[in-house]
Formats: structure tokens, sequence, C-alpha cells
């Protein structure tokens, strides 16, 4: 069985990387994007299982 897959949106890399680290620790596969467009785009191509969302984003914020 596949790992469960998360995208990780925001546009702080450390932030990014930190979640990265605690998650994929756990077993989860990670994606990350740093603003709502490449997210949407990101989303729509891997089907992850969860989304870890940043509200407050460049291009695109999290509300659209």
């Amino acid at each position: 069985m596949d790992a469960e897959k998360i995208l990780i949106v925001d546009d702080d890399h450390n932030i990014c990387e930190l979640l990265r680290l605690y998650t994929e620790k756990e077993g989860y596969t990670v994606v990350l994007a740093h603003d709502g467009k490449s997210a949407v785009e990101i989303f729509e191509a891997e089907k992850p299982d969860l989304i870890l969302l940043d509200i407050m984003l460049p291009e695109q914020d999290g509300w659209q």
C-alpha cells in the first residue's frame, strides 16, 4: 500500500520544510507548494489525501 500523501502549502519555506520533516518521519509522502496557483496545479496532478493550507498566500490565497 502506498503512503498517504500530504500537500503542504505555505509561502514560508522554513515552515514547509519543518512540516515536511515531521510528516515524512511519520511515513507520509509529502509534496510542497509555495503559492495558491501552484497548489491548485499540484492538487489536480497529485490528488493528495490531506492538505495543510496557509490561507494568506501570494497570487491566489487559501480562500480562492
